[in-house]
């Protein structure tokens, strides 16, 4: 894992502490933050943000440090009181309901495991405050071990686990009460590279399988790109733009976000007549801009090393694993990234020729 505020339904409040112990996934809740502002002592840190999750959906929130991104996860679990607006679960107003009754699980950077529990004794702790029963906290702490492939190790403590078994662990006392909105912040920053990717990948897996409507925090564009659904890039306390990461990397609608998500080159250019005219070449428009110049946003994947073309000198060149990305300046300085095969690298002081191949190119106005 906003107006009038009605009273909040007793059997919606405690659902998680009922929770039919046989049950394996809850229906995700459908989520609304409305105009939601956050103030500190004169600084503003969420901006009048509106944002929609629908009911089993993961949204990632991307952005810089800063941007109010965790503030605005915060608002949602009630950690943070916000200062106007409304936060809709289930289409009820949760913004005077504490915590605890939000029917949120929240998982964190840092771990936060009680070092002196066992793996199972964490995931339990959560169902030992609801008051459910030992029978009932074995079966479902077993069923969340199990989800998170952590059932061969729940006797340990976490000084005995990895980084990315300790995460597992806190993601299963997240899952073990069944909440219907699963809010993770930042949750795999201090995991490395390969563990990374491997756990993105489960949490993506769990949160299919169990449906639940899941918040995501970050600031990786790579993690939001690939596990999302939708992204919303947000700036300063605002959201700048919000939709599929499909739409986000080809058609980003300010230049922010076509410099925060993916690498996009910034060429000046000029439409006519729904053609975008940049260094010699004419690239079909996305959306229907009016005529006139404009800056043309290429990414480097979209230019490539030809035998004629738009003539540049390589500058640099770096090496990628699969793909090289060299950094090409043309003869009226204007600097490229150009992205190609490992085999078509030249040393830096090479004489080249570009071909743009982009199809549908994004374009911001050019004052």
């Amino acid at each position: 894992m906003t107006s009038s505020s009605p009273v909040v339904p007793a059997d919606r409040a405690d659902r998680a502490d009922r929770a039919d112990p046989t049950s394996p996934r809850g229906a995700g809740a459908s989520v609304e933050l409305r105009s939601v502002v956050k103030q500190y002592a004169g600084h503003t840190a969420l901006n009048g943000i509106d944002l929609t999750l629908r009911p089993g959906e993961l949204v990632a929130v991307l952005g810089p440090s800063g941007c109010g991104k965790t503030t605005a996860l915060r608002a949602l679990a009630g950690l943070e009181r916000v200062t106007a607006g409304s936060i809709l679960v289930d289409g009820v107003d949760v913004v005077d309901v504490p915590t605890h009754r939000r029917d949120v699980g929240m998982v964190f950077q840092s771990y936060s495991l009680f070092p002196h529990l066992t793996v199972r004794q964490n995931v339990e702790f959560g169902l030992r405050m609801r008051g459910v029963d030992r029978r009932g906290r074995a079966a479902r702490s077993g069923e969340a071990l199990d989800l998170v492939g952590l059932s061969a190790l729940g006797e340990r403590y976490a000084h005995q686990l990895s980084g990315g078994q300790q995460q597992r662990v806190a993601l299963a006392r997240a899952l073990v009460t069944r909440p219907r909105v699963l809010l993770l912040d930042e949750p795999l920053s201090a995991l490395d590279a390969k563990v990374r990717v491997q756990l993105r990948d489960e949490i993506r897996r769990i949160q299919h399988e169990l449906d639940i409507t899941t918040m995501f925090v970050t600031h990786d564009q790579e993690e939001a790109l690939a596990i999302a659904d939708r992204v919303a890039v947000m700036r300063d306390g605002r959201i700048e733009q919000v939709g599929t990461p499909e739409s986000l990397y080809s058609a980003p609608q300010t230049e922010f976000v076509a410099q925060f998500v993916g690498v996009s080159n910034r060429v000046p250019g000029d439409v006519v007549g729904g053609l975008a005219r940049v260094a010699g070449a004419e690239l079909p428009v996305v959306g229907a801009p009016a005529d006139g110049p404009v800056w043309v946003l290429v990414r480097p994947e979209n230019i490539a090393l030809a035998d004629t073309g738009v003539a540049g000198v390589v500058e640099a060149v770096m090496f990628l694993g699969p793909v090289c990305r060299s950094t090409v300046r043309l003869a009226n300085g204007t600097v490229l990234q150009v992205q190609h095969r490992v085999e078509e690298r030249r040393p830096a002081g090479t004489a080249v020729h570009l071909r743009f191949e982009a199809g549908a190119v994004a374009v911001l106005p050019r004052d």
